[in-house]
């Protein structure tokens, strides 16, 4: 699954899904928890793109959003933790908290398994790290750290996996413990744990160190494998199942994609990304008629372009009408979305409830 158009390169193809209901104090920047028993919702804030429209894109829907996470910063080594070029903005940081959303920022990495293997277990370089992250969500009057590692996740050597497993917990430890400090969220980022894929992340220690655990519903077909939908029902039973089991469920969001994938079946070329509103134009300019898939709670279709077949999927309104009611089932009232910008502007009234 990926995290965005690029990530899948990166990560080597990792399953993602975003899982993210923030508890805890009152965030540093001043917005307030969302209280009582609604839905609360987060979403990603893009570096690329239309990074004006995503912003007004959040500031517009202010009254849902609990939480914002600008996908800014990077760590490549355990004292790096740096900022991507024009990215950081603290007007933005200070809009947000204007409109009342806590602003707690990603940070992905480029070590794999094996380095992040031994950066984790050396106690002097882990400590190094956690207050490198702990300095970044100090230096904008930030409400937490997002911490999304997944390049360290992909790895078909067990005992690398493992050793990333146990590592990462102590990290998170650390990392939570400085963050809570001083009034901060401590929000982990992780793939689920069904089919397969999460096995580098103890949900269980992680759900009891973390307020937020962000589970990515999105890319159960991704860019390089075969066409189809992004997300299904079933899909996220399991993976709702597998996380309640485990992380307590007021720490818990699912994740929405906003976005598709146009495939050409057979080529072995990467598939290219889509937002709604791109999928939506392409499809009334190729005059391909919409389809729904009932089974998976998503939309789709098919068209020809010099002689190649393609295949579009992507996630709209209606079904993410069609699939919401799965959270609910299992007691989880944390939404997230990837990413602004990328949506169908119908899932605002989807996520609260209205009907179209």
């Amino acid at each position: 699954m990926e995290r965005a158009w690029w990530v899948r390169g990166r990560a080597g193809g990792a399953v993602l899904l975003a899982v993210a209901l923030v508890a805890g104090a009152v965030p540093a920047g001043g917005a307030v928890p969302a209280p009582g028993r609604r839905r609360v919702m987060s979403a990603w804030l893009p570096f690329w793109g239309d990074v004006d429209g995503a912003y007004r894109d959040a500031v517009a829907h202010a009254g849902q959003l609990h939480t914002v996470s600008p996908f800014w910063y990077e760590t490549t080594s355990e004292r790096a933790v740096t900022g991507r070029t024009g990215a950081v903005r603290a007007d933005r940081v200070a809009g947000l908290h204007r409109a009342g959303i806590a602003v707690v920022p990603t940070v992905t990495e480029t070590l794999d398994a094996a380095a992040m293997g031994e950066l984790l277990h050396d106690p002097v370089r882990r400590r190094t790290h956690a207050d490198a992250l702990a300095a970044v969500a100090a230096s904008q009057g930030y409400d937490g750290i997002d911490l999304d590692y997944e390049t360290m996740a992909v790895t078909g050597d067990a005992a690398a996996r493992d050793r990333v497993r146990s590592g990462y917990t102590a990290l998170v430890g650390e990392v939570c413990t400085r963050l809570h400090r001083t009034g901060r969220r401590c929000v982990v980022t992780v793939m689920p744990q069904v089919r397969g894929a999460g096995a580098a992340f103890d949900y269980r220690r992680l759900g009891a160190l973390a307020d937020t655990v962000r589970i990515m519903g999105y890319d159960l077909h991704w860019s390089m494998g075969e066409p189809g939908p992004l997300s299904s029902k079933d899909w996220y039973e399991e993976i709702l199942r597998q996380a309640t089991a485990t992380v307590p469920r007021d720490r818990i969001e699912l994740a929405f994609p906003g976005y598709g994938w146009d495939w050409v079946p057979g080529s072995g070329r990467r598939a290219g990304h889509v937002t709604w509103k791109e999928a939506e134009a392409l499809r009334e300019r190729v005059g391909a008629a919409y389809c729904f898939d009932e089974a998976s709670g998503t939309p789709h279709f098919r068209y020809v372009k010099d002689g190649e077949e393609h295949q579009v999927w992507y996630q709209d309104a209606r079904g993410v009408r069609d699939q919401l009611p799965l959270p609910a089932k299992y007691g989880v009232r944390g939404i997230g979305l990837w990413a602004l910008g990328f949506e169908d502007p119908g899932v605002w009234a989807a996520f609260r409830g209205e009907q179209a």
